[in-house]
């Protein structure tokens, strides 16, 4: 390892090679603490021809590579095995914006940009790029596309895979696979960009990627609903989306319970009802300068009884803070304790169904346990969390574990649904795909991993 050591520092430079145990630290562990790994070394390269010379070195010494991005991932997917043999390949100093393309609503990334640092770049020049999710001011654009991330606006303009016009990837041997073109048609053989888009780093490492841009959408309309259930959610989506036809830029349930963990551990977070409610809805509606839409579609819906009290946001502040509320969701679920995490999605036709047998489920079987459920539901993706009883052992804790999750998976799959909606396969749900996925469509994903990569060299444990 030595010797391969100092052939890869001769391509990243001294600074581009870490190997400090403390400056290796905060890269070996997931950041909920769920996954730990070790590695030798970090390697940042500063380019393309970088990541190439990197992999052709480990390639011919068989040694794994690890791409990692923001590190923000939900399944373990970007942190190496505990065995030490790996090597991490971190796409931060990847990170320029090199153009923006307003007349084609383009914009050409590297895979290290922050994601809010080309949400910036496209709004500075009157376009818009809604991929947006809570840990959008760290997580990079490569492991956005390599997770097929989803966020707050998938239902008006679908996972990072729709934005997506070309990719750079270098493959397992090194090469360099250039398809950064920036057109909405092109039919020109396979696209090939979609093998490596949710492949989480195990076909190709993402170096750079053209994306599509949309038209400013301007002032956003903000509002916090309170309703009565979980299922009442749907139907107010469908009153409010006729009503606003396409104006609806995200469509958030979150559970009392919670809000209740975000005002009890995030500073300066309060609800703005003088009543607490069942569940609630933020909503972001694109129109215009004017909130008056929005209000008189809310108003509609209250005489029709499918909201119980609504709060509009009077200006820019307001509405961020009720999207703090949102967005500090995960942070406070973490100091809670630990819990099931189930990120799934049903069609928006059997929601309603879902979630009624789902309580009646965990009513029957599992009295004891807390739903901590909150999702974009205007897409049908829930994150259908579980707290099991604090005083089970670890043993009891993993065993009931197994059984609360099979069975909540098992009533996905019967209603036609996924049990990973956007965060990805990873290390976690390995088994669960396995499960679910078998047969003829898990043997074809294991077929283009031999393909592309026979040695397995990238990210191996993850996915398949």
């Amino acid at each position: 390892m030595t010797t391969l050591l100092e052939e890869l520092k001769g391509i990243v430079g001294a600074g581009g090679c870490l190997t400090d145990p403390t400056a290796l630290q905060p890269h070996l562990t997931e950041w909920r603490g769920t996954y730990t790994g070790q590695t030798a070394a970090l390697l940042k390269p500063r380019s393309t021809t970088e990541v190439s010379a990197i992999v052709k070195v480990c390639a011919r010494a068989q040694v794994a590579i690890v791409p990692q991005g923001g590190n923000t991932g939900m399944c373990g997917g970007a942190v190496p095995d505990d065995s030490g043999d790996q090597v991490i390949l971190s796409l931060e100093r990847m990170s320029q914006i090199r153009s923006v393309d307003t007349e084609n609503f383009s914009m050409e990334v590297e895979a290290g940009c922050i994601l809010a640092n080309a949400q910036d770049a496209a709004r500075e020049n009157g376009r818009y790029l809604p991929l947006s999710l809570g840990a959008e001011g760290s997580c990079h654009i490569g492991g956005n596309i390599a997770t097929n991330a989803g966020g707050i606006n998938v239902g008006r303009y679908g996972t990072a895979r729709t934005l997506v016009l070309g990719l750079e990837v270098v493959l397992a041997d090194g090469t360099v696979v250039d398809g950064l073109r920036s057109l909405r048609k092109d039919t020109a053989g396979y696209d090939l960009k979609q093998l490596f888009i949710g492949s989480e780093g195990t076909l190709g490492i993402i170096t750079a990627a053209s994306l599509r841009l949309f038209p400013d959408p301007g002032v956003l309309s903000t509002a916090l609903i309170g309703i009565e259930s979980a299922a009442a959610a749907v139907d107010l989506f469908g009153s409010l989306r006729t009503a606003l036809d396409d104006r609806i830029e995200s469509f958030e349930l979150v559970s009392d319970y919670v809000f209740g963990l975000v005002t009890q551990y995030i500073p300066e977070t309060r609800l703005p009802f003088d009543n607490t409610y069942p569940w609630y809805i933020l909503i972001d509606s694109a129109t215009g300068d004017s909130a008056k839409q929005l209000e008189n579609a809310l108003g509609e819906a209250a005489e029709r009884g499918q909201l119980l009290d609504a709060v509009i946001a009077k200006n820019a502040k307001e509405a961020a803070d009720l999207w703090r509320l949102r967005h500090s969701i995960a942070e406070a679920e973490r100091q809670e304790g630990k819990a099931l995490k189930h990120d799934i999605s049903v069609p928006l036709s059997r929601m309603q169904a879902f979630l009624r047998d789902g309580d009646e489920l965990l009513a029957k079987e599992w009295p004891n346990a807390q739903l901590v459920a909150f999702g974009h539901i205007g897409d049908g993706n829930l994150h259908y969390n579980v707290v099991l009883p604090g005083e089970l052992s670890k043993a009891e804790w993993d065993a009931e574990g197994d059984r609360v999750s099979r069975a909540i998976y098992d009533l996905v799959q019967a209603s036609g649904g996924s049990f990973s909606a956007e965060h990805g396969v990873g290390q976690a749900k390995r088994a669960w795909l396995e499960r679910y996925r078998g047969g003829p469509e898990l043997d074809l994903m294991r077929k283009l991993k031999n393909t592309l990569d026979p040695a397995n060299i990238l990210n191996p444990g993850k996915v398949i």
